[in-house]
């Protein structure tokens, strides 16, 4: 039986504060209101928060640190949630559960902007018009069956488009070599992808979220024509939840990197599953709030003003988000890819990698880097972390 409690948090107190460990709660607030901000952030003001909005759940569902400082801006009442409360929250109450995913899927939008701004020093591209950027990235890449689902894309949404018949012209040519399946969307609740195949684009349409089942995906950005690699999900993973709750264009692809089974959730299963399966509900919270939690880490990477400083730490984030802390640990990542991740210009990168290997004597294993000591690893990037605050202040 659902049994909460309340907390009265006088102004000028700290609800949160920020890098703490184990949040096993999140809050409710019932009236005043909270400023949320980070401490190195550079929107100093922060988000202010008030009565049904809520604070903590990032760090409570993922179970990662704190993330931001929560500090009441006048006397605060708070309904207190407990993690393992949260199935029974949901049976009781869907509208909450509801408001937090879609408040999520906004945040995360709004997360996203401000990683193309301060890592990759652009904004997002969500026209249809991008799609055919996307396209001729793979295509000179020679990866022909990840090309012509995105010239086929960008065909049916730019009919009218500046690359139009170009697209055609390519797609046409692909058309009988081309692994592309799925071209459109399916009434199928389970679909399969071959290998080196595109589940969808980004600055697509659509309206559809997956669920890994089997095989692995990389989702990845086109940034002046180079793909940039954000995360590669296995397993149980989801991807494409912010289209179906936002309605807005894909903000990313997503690539198959092995044969992947993926189950489709759209928005009427949707609709459906929230009433009779609230586990599903509790899995969307827990994954928005461990890729939130990552983005506001790749944020703070971002303000690192060394590109060194940069792939040190974003090697340090991928053993947190495995929550490795010590021994071997192999990554998903090739030495470009993280490169790129941390928006290292092409022309340091020599020099980088001659860096970090001087540093921490960098392995691979099948062309992916491998860590054989973590510790190591998140110990230096919390000594580069510090040094650069030192730095930024003189």
């Amino acid at each position: 039986m659902l049994q909460l409690s309340f907390v009265n948090i006088k102004a000028g107190n700290y609800l949160l504060v920020e890098g703490r460990e184990n949040c096993d709660r999140f809050y409710i607030i019932q009236s005043g209101n909270v400023r949320c901000f980070k401490s190195n952030s550079p929107e100093t003001s922060g988000r202010k928060l008030g009565p049904g909005d809520f604070v903590g759940v990032i760090s409570c569902m993922s179970g990662h640190a704190q993330i931001e400082n929560v500090e009441a801006l006048t006397d605060v009442k708070c309904i207190s949630v407990l993690k393992d409360q949260y199935s029974d929250l949901i049976a009781a109450n869907t509208p909450i559960a509801l408001k937090i995913i879609r408040t999520f899927a906004t945040r995360m939008r709004m997360m996203n902007e401000e990683l193309m701004k301060y890592s990759l020093r652009t904004v997002s591209q969500d026209t249809p018009e991008h799609i055919y950027d996307v396209a001729c990235c793979y295509d000179k890449k020679e990866e022909v069956s990840i090309a012509s689902y995105a010239y086929y894309r960008y065909v049916k949404e730019c009919p009218n488009g500046l690359h139009r018949n170009e697209a055609l012209k390519k797609f046409s040519a692909y058309r009988t070599i081309s692994k592309a399946v799925f071209l459109e969307p399916t009434p199928d609740l389970t679909r399969i992808y071959p290998k080196g195949t595109m589940i969808m684009s980004e600055s697509q349409s659509g309206a559809e979220m997956f669920v890994i089942q089997e095989g692995q995906v990389a989702i990845s950005k086109v940034v002046d024509g180079e793909e940039v690699v954000l995360a590669v999900l296995h397993k149980g993973d989801m991807f494409g939840e912010m289209a179906l709750l936002e309605n807005k264009p894909r903000s990313a692809s997503a690539i198959a990197n092995e044969v992947c089974r993926l189950m489709v959730v759209n928005r009427q299963n949707f609709d459906q599953m929230v009433t009779s399966q609230p586990q599903l509900i509790s899995r969307l919270t827990v994954t928005l709030s461990e890729r939130l939690w990552s983005m506001y880490r790749q944020l703070d990477n971002a303000l690192l003003h060394k590109p060194l400083y940069k792939a040190i730490d974003m090697l340090a984030l991928q053993l947190e988000k495995a929550r490795v802390t010590s021994g071997q640990y192999q990554t998903e990542l090739t030495i470009h890819d993280l490169l790129n991740m941390c928006a290292v210009p092409d022309g340091q990168k020599s020099e980088v990698i001659s860096q970090i290997q001087t540093e921490i004597k960098l392995k691979q294993v099948e062309g992916k880097i491998f860590i054989p000591h973590s510790e190591e690893i998140i110990n230096l990037a919390i000594f580069y972390r510090k040094k650069n605050a030192k730095e930024m202040r003189s």
